[in-house]
């Protein structure tokens, strides 16, 4: 069964940033590497920042249905820090193409959405406004992103703790001051 050309050209991108190290991503590189033209590659994105973006929200459409998957919103939690660090190494990567902009962006939101699905699935926030759940979701998705930005093997060793605490602080079970 053929794959799709718009996830031929996503992995062909990929494999560019990840394995063969390239500095600076270009439309020719890829459909270089696919073995496409270059209007087959404008037919299916307008650029390789609508690409990447694409791309990117496919993996975390995929990601959020297993993470779905967990039993509850700290299982939850706990895989989205494993996930993120797993992929760290090759979105750094993706950072240092010129594309950082259009990649912290997608990053924001996927962890921004997640946020938003363990407060549905948990019934968090119940007296909270609409206005107010989305500055809560907000501090918490940038709070969790300067965590991992400054993550360390320390850490990772502290997993399960950190993702305890910080469900705890999310769930508002402690507060800062406890």
């Amino acid at each position: 069964m053929p794959k799709d050309m718009k996830e031929t050209i996503a992995e062909a991108a990929r494999r560019l940033l990840a394995e063969k190290h390239v500095k600076k991503l270009t439309v020719k590189d890829i459909v270089e590497e696919c073995q496409i033209t270059r209007q087959t590659f404008y037919y299916h994105f307008e650029d390789i920042p609508q690409m990447l973006k694409w791309a990117l929200e496919q993996e975390t459409n995929r990601l959020m249905g297993e993470a779905g998957r967990t039993r509850n919103g700290e299982e939850r939690l706990r895989y989205f820090f494993r996930v993120a660090i797993n992929a760290a190494p090759q979105v750094r990567k993706g950072m240092r193409t010129g594309y950082q902009e259009e990649i912290e962006q997608i990053f924001t939101q996927y962890i921004y959405r997640l946020f938003e699905r363990t407060i549905e699935a948990e019934n968090l926030y119940q007296n909270c406004t609409r206005a107010e759940l989305r500055l809560i979701v907000r501090y918490h998705s940038q709070a969790i992103i300067g965590l991992i930005r400054e993550w360390s093997e320390e850490d990772t060793a502290n997993l399960d703790q950190i993702v305890h605490q910080v469900y705890r602080l999310m769930t508002g079970d402690i507060t800062p001051y406890s």
